[in-house]
Parts: C-alpha cells; sequence; structure tokens
C-alpha cells in the first residue's frame, strides 16, 4: 500500500514529500522532490541531469543481501513505483531511515538554501587518504549498519555548472567538519578521525533567482551551503546513529 507524508520546506517551487512502499514485504521509503518543471542539477552519481525530480530512496538491512544479485530488476521497480522516468529523475539510494532525515534552511536577504541529509555512520565510516580499500573493519561499529551520508542541496537562486560543481567543495569540507565535530572515528583505523563513508553521495539544484557565478567559502551562497550541510549532517547522524549531540563542545561562530 502506498502511503505519502508532505515534508514542509521554505523553497516556494518544490513540493516535498515521503512516500512509502511494501516491496516483498518489507518498508521502503522514498523522499521525493518535485519542481513542478524541469531544472539543471548535478549528481555525484549521475552527473549534471536536467530533471523534473530529485529522489533519495531507503531500503532496509533484510532486503541488502537480495537486492546486490537484482539491482536492476529493483531499479526499475522503484521508477515504476515513483511514477517517473530514469531521465527525468536524479536519484540517491541509501540504507539509512528517511523518517530519520534531517532539513536545515538558512537565508540572507532573498538567497535561502535548503539540505536535506540522511545520514549513517555505524558501517563504514573511514578516513580519506588513510584507509585501505579491502581492509577489515576492526572498529567497535557493527558492520551491517547503515553507513551512507546523502545530501540534497537546494538553492533559490539559479547556479551556473561551475558554481554547483564548486559548492561540492565546500559540502565535502562540511561533511567532514561534522564528522569531526561529533568526534565519529573510521571504523577501519578506529585511532583515526573519519571524514565521512565510503558510499556518500550529493545532489545540488539551484532556483529562478538571480544568476550566481560563485559558491567558494568567501561567498555568502558558499557561507550558508557550508553552514547548512554541516549542521543536517550532524542532525541525521544522531537521529540514525542515536548519538546524543549535547555531549559536544558548541563551536563559536564569527559574526
Amino acid at each position: 500500500m502506498i502511503k505519502d507524508k508532505i515534508i514542509n520546506n521554505t523553497l516556494g517551487f518544490t513540493k516535498a514529500k515521503i512516500r512509502y512502499n511494501t516491496y516483498r514485504e518489507h518498508t521502503v521509503k522514498t523522499l521525493l522532490i518535485d519542481f513542478a518543471q524541469k531544472r539543471r542539477v548535478l549528481s555525484t552519481r549521475e552527473g549534471f541531469k536536467d530533471v523534473r525530480f530529485l529522489a533519495n530512496h531507503y531500503s532496509p538491512r533484510p532486503l541488502w543481501d537480495y537486492l546486490h544479485t537484482h539491482q536492476t530488476e529493483y531499479n526499475g521497480w522503484v521508477h515504476q513505483e515513483l511514477r517517473v522516468s530514469p531521465s527525468d529523475i536524479a536519484l540517491l539510494y541509501t540504507g539509512a531511515d528517511i523518517d530519520n532525515v534531517a532539513i536545515i534552511s538558512e537565508s540572507h536577504q532573498d538567497l535561502t538554501i535548503c539540505c536535506l541529509v540522511t545520514a549513517g555512520a555505524r558501517g563504514n565510516a573511514q578516513r580519506a587518504g588513510i584507509d585501505i580499500v579491502g581492509a577489515p573493519r576492526t572498529g567497535h561499529r557493527e558492520s551491517n549498519n547503515p553507513g551512507t551520508v546523502n545530501i540534497i542541496l537546494l538553492c533559490s537562486h539559479t547556479l551556473t555548472d561551475g558554481v554547483m560543481a564548486q559548492t561540492i567543495i565546500g559540502i565535502t569540507e562540511a561533511k567532514a567538519a561534522a564528522f569531526q565535530d561529533m568526534e565519529i572515528k573510521s571504523t577501519y583505523t578506529p585511532a583515526n578521525q573519519a571524514t565521512g563513508t565510503g558510499t556518500d553521495n550529493i545532489v545540488i539544484s539551484g532556483g529562478d533567482g538571480a544568476k550566481l557565478d560563485s559558491g567558494g567559502g568567501h561567498t555568502k551562497l558558499g557561507e550558508l551551503i557550508n553552514r547548512t550541510t554541516r549542521k543536517a549532517v550532524m542532525e541525521a547522524l544522531a537521529k540514525q546513529d542515536k548519538i546524543d549531540l549535547s555531549v559536544f563542545p558548541t563551536l563559536k561562530e564569527t559574526k
């Protein structure tokens, strides 16, 4: 049985909801964003696309072994259930429960950023540049638990392809900062601070506002993107991995 839950957001050009479906007697969930008209997006999974929809799809742990050998069949089923063609959607996949999504928005004058994140770090948190592919996971975290950070970043203003690519730097740095602030360690080398997981993805989309030609850390766009990303990643990790954020020191922000 299909059930939808509407998600409020601060951007008037999008509609968002969580769709609940059943696949092989297990509940699967999709965060679905509808632009009403096609928009240019950048996905680290699919590259640049002109799409009507963005989505982050969750399947629970009991389905994982089956999906590893039936991924093409499952992908077709997901598109069919969403009633969306593959060419018209930028789709991410995760094992982190969509109900634990964090949604953070910030604005400056007429510029608004909305960041939607699902995150888990118990399964495959790693430190970039240190951990080796295929190494055993020696950390105390359970390898069967979901370990993915999916970030959907929506902007009220028009973004060039170059700006969308540029903002990936800040988004990634902000994600790493969230891992550092929460003292999350690598599951491969537990003495080391983790910077993310091995399956993280990002989707970025602009809106109808004035065109912006820079998104670096010294711009207001970059500041808002980085701030919302860090906050949303921390909140999503806290929800999914049952982490108490109050035990970590509050960082002072420049004014």
